[in-house]
């Protein structure tokens, strides 16, 4: 399971949501389980790009903050790894 930390920001019309210690990982919504939602989305896909890019993940950081949030909490995600192998490679 990653964990990582979300930021809220009541906005005119919404909530502005981000993940601090992933960068790219931002949305909004109307309300905040909206928001929750998408942003736990995203960290997902965002995630699972990086993987399949070959790239790291970011180092999760429960210390970030931000000073104009309005709420903060962790996030959790939990990825599936797999392997993909050609079937013509494996050999008996």
């Amino acid at each position: 399971m990653l964990t990582y930390k979300a930021m809220y920001r009541f906005v005119h019309g919404g909530v502005h949501t981000e993940a601090l210690d992933f960068p790219g990982v931002v949305t909004c919504a109307e309300n905040l389980p909206e928001a929750r939602r998408l942003l736990a989305e995203v960290l997902v896909d965002i995630a699972e790009t990086c993987l399949l890019l070959g790239e790291s993940l970011p180092c999760q950081d429960s210390g970030c903050t931000d000073p104009d949030a309005d709420l903060e909490e962790p996030i959790h995600s939990l990825l599936t790894a797999t392997s993909r192998v050609r079937p013509e490679a494996v050999t008996a």
